[in-house]
């Protein structure tokens, strides 16, 4: 037996599925905050019943669950603009050139990369429909193909996507006023001049990423390739999506309102609503010297306008929708589970003690890697790059600051950090598994691969800029 084949039937015997993960984390998080991190003069009793209500706040914070609410749009929609025929036949043209697990791994995962800088819902969704197209192909034709590293290929946007335009901290920092906003209860930074926000030409478009993203748009296919070509193929059933409602009224039994449906005109005039007002959206930005337009709200009404007419009605939109829904159901439930832990982390000192414990042991040639991997690991516990930057935000701009170090690459460093580790945290690959029919199980041996070639282009342009 290879190392690969004992490395997966490891994982197979020891991975829990995604909502036992968020469960067991749940658990976790809480015993460590009740046993070690009681203040002092706080009795047990009433320190439990703290951290309790920090779970409780931490799932019901308005602001998480908006944005839990856009992150599920985001997938939903993106799942919807895929499945429009437009999409599918240039998917479907791709998928011709797929007919090896080398190759199928290699052009998956470039698009997936160059997607994932673009946006990171449009490339979770486009890669996971992608692999099932090819292994769609791979049956109907007789091809031998490894399902799971063509899967796994598909969700390298993934890992590259803090890096790029849906960037959350990037986004975020980009807006006036957030930094001081985010560091006006720190007593360390009274009286410190702090800029008034970091834009994306030295975060997103600085040398240091335009680099990195080169990098990976080369190392991640060819490291693919390389992946594929040894790989032997795999027996795999493909779970049959449902494609249509079975209770669909015939149309020649439908009312003339019923019929309003199935028109093309009402689509189109929503859709075309949409994008013109994300124009102007855009266009008033940018006119008002402020272009950071590229948010979550602005990203699903291009997606709605788009997959609107690109389904050319309204019951096909509806019908789309319906179709991409369970790829988000995992998040639905997982979200408010990971705010919890989220809500304990922040309040109860568990975040900012183990990003203080990196600055302590840092020094300014080490900070960005330790920053770097602390970052990691946060997000193995909090997958989510928004809700991470709240918590650690605040600690990189102080140890920034303390170390006298440029706070842009300081953010990038965590960026980097929280990206990479969605390669282990099988929660952001839910939509994924939905599509393919795959386990996290399945896809986690060869994501672990991509995620070193991740951290050694990361880590070597950390050392480098």
């Amino acid at each position: 037996m290879s190392f690969a084949q004992k490395f997966e039937r490891l994982f197979h015997q020891v991975l829990p599925s995604p909502f036992t993960l968020a469960v067991g984390l749940s658990f976790f998080v809480i015993a460590v905050a009740i046993l070690f991190f009681r203040p002092e003069g706080l009795d047990f009793i009433p320190h439990t019943a703290q951290v309790f209500t920090y779970w409780y706040e931490g799932i019901w914070n308005g602001p998480f669950l908006v944005f839990a609410y856009q992150m599920i749009l985001i997938l939903v929609l993106g799942h919807v603009l895929a499945l429009t025929e437009p999409a599918n036949r240039a998917i479907d043209i791709a998928a011709r050139y797929c007919d090896t697990t080398p190759r199928a791994a290699m052009i998956v995962s470039f698009f997936c990369v160059l997607l994932g800088l673009i946006n990171w819902g449009m490339a979770l969704i486009f890669g996971a429909i992608f692999a099932r197209k090819i292994a769609e192909r791979a049956t109907r034709k007789g091809l031998s193909i490894n399902y799971p590293i063509v899967a796994a290929s598909g969700y390298t946007g993934l890992m590259v996507w803090h890096g790029g335009f849906s960037g959350s901290s990037l986004i975020k920092v980009a807006e006036s006023g957030h930094i001081a906003e985010l560091t006006k209860s720190s007593s360390a930074l009274k009286g410190v001049q702090l800029p008034d926000y970091v834009g994306f030409s030295e975060t997103v478009f600085s040398q240091m990423n335009m680099s990195v993203s080169l990098a990976l748009l080369v190392a991640v296919p060819f490291g693919a390739y390389a992946l594929g070509k040894n790989a032997r193929p795999t027996k795999y059933i493909l779970r049959k999506l449902r494609t249509g409602d079975a209770d669909e009224v015939q149309k020649k039994d439908m009312g003339w309102a019923e019929k309003f449906d199935h028109k093309s005109a009402p689509a189109f005039a929503l859709g075309f609503l949409a994008l013109v007002t994300a124009v102007i959206v855009a266009t008033n930005s940018v006119s008002g010297g402020d272009s950071n337009f590229l948010n979550p709200n602005f990203l699903n009404l291009v997606f709605l306008g788009l997959g609107l007419i690109g389904h050319g009605s309204l019951s096909e939109f509806a019908g789309a929708v319906k179709q991409a829904i369970p790829g988000a159901s995992g998040i639905l439930i997982q979200f408010p589970l990971y705010f919890g832990i989220m809500g304990i982390m922040q309040n109860a000192g568990i975040v900012q003690e183990i990003s203080a414990f990196v600055v302590s042991v840092s020094t300014p040639t080490t900070y960005y890697i330790n920053t770097f991997f602390s970052a990691g690991f946060v997000n193995v516990l909090v997958p989510s790059g928004g809700g991470q930057w709240m918590v650690q935000g605040p600690i990189i701009i102080e140890a920034s600051n303390q170390l006298n170090l440029p706070l842009s690459k300081s953010i990038m460093a965590m960026a980097y950090g929280d990206q990479i580790t969605n390669m282990l945290q099988p929660f952001w690959a839910l939509p994924l598994l939905s599509i393919t029919g795959l386990r996290a199980r399945d896809i986690l041996p060869y994501t672990l691969y991509f995620m070193l070639i991740g951290i050694v282009i990361f880590i070597s342009a950390l050392l480098i800029f």
